[in-house]
């Protein structure tokens, strides 16, 4: 099992911020495509990946906001969804959470405590970390044991990139010292343009082999595809974004071929 967190910095994405507010969600569809059992835990106030995935919430629903304060168990609050994979569910309840967890024991471990009773049932969970440094990101970076990080195609985002690799670093010296880089992901990627080949060049220097081999094309389906609840695969699963999350789910499996 593979707990994987991603979407950490609010200075790095804020170029590409649409398609990456739903790539948890398409890639947790790509990995279940593949046979795999995901669990998605939208840890973002905003819920964007439990809307996009589908989930509509009811009165009764438990979401991360509870599981975090041992209000309620994570598996009362998991739900499973048409595109086969699991959710653990936001909205901005959540923001309760940030205030009252300063009051807890174990703050920077609520989320992986309660993660603990269900990790051995999943063989991936993603985890959508809020896009910006709080204590619900330091939840997702202590819970976490890689970090794949979207990397949209622009000058400014490469700028952000040096400030989340300070913050890595210092959880794996205070809280987590597994913590490590799963990948580097470029998104909102024209190979017609010349950044986009510039900010390769810069990334495949610093990080080699760490820089995904997959693109994520810019493409209007990825854009159109969350405001219907459904993952891009089974809006247009022909679709250029559909198929590059496609290739991406391929290259996370092949690189943890002891799961396959």
């Amino acid at each position: 099992m593979k707990i994987l967190v991603f979407r950490i910095e609010k200075s790095i994405f804020e170029y590409g911020r649409y398609i990456v507010l739903f790539k948890g969600k398409l890639r947790s569809a790509s990995l279940a495509a593949m046979h795999r059992r995901v669990l998605l835990v939208d840890l973002d106030p905003q819920g964007n990946a439990t809307v996009g995935s589908g989930v509509v919430k009811t009165p009764n629903m438990k979401t991360a906001n509870e599981v975090l304060l041992k209000l309620s168990t994570i598996q009362e609050a998991i739900v499973s969804v048409a595109s086969k994979y699991d959710v653990l569910p936001s909205d901005g309840e959540l923001t309760v959470a940030e205030i009252h967890l300063f009051k807890h024991d174990r703050r920077e471990f609520a989320l992986s405590d309660a993660l603990n009773a269900v990790k051995s049932e999943y063989d991936f969970i993603l985890i959508d970390a809020p896009p910006s440094l709080n204590i619900l990101t330091v939840n997702t970076l202590v819970a976490a044991d890689t970090l794949l990080i979207p990397m949209p195609c622009e000058y400014f985002a490469l700028e952000g990139l040096a400030s989340l690799l300070k913050t890595v670093e210092q959880i794996r010296q205070t809280a987590n010292p597994k913590l490590s880089i799963e990948g580097l992901l470029r998104t909102m990627y024209d190979k017609r343009n010349r950044l986009a080949y510039e900010v390769t060049e810069q990334l495949r220097g610093h990080f080699g082999e760490k820089l995904y081999t997959t693109v994520i094309p810019r493409n209007i389906r990825l854009a159109e595809a969350p405001s219907f609840g459904l993952p891009v695969l089974h809006y247009d699963k022909r679709s250029q974004g559909a198929i590059a999350y496609l290739a991406l789910a391929g290259e996370i499996l092949r690189q943890h071929d002891g799961l396959t």
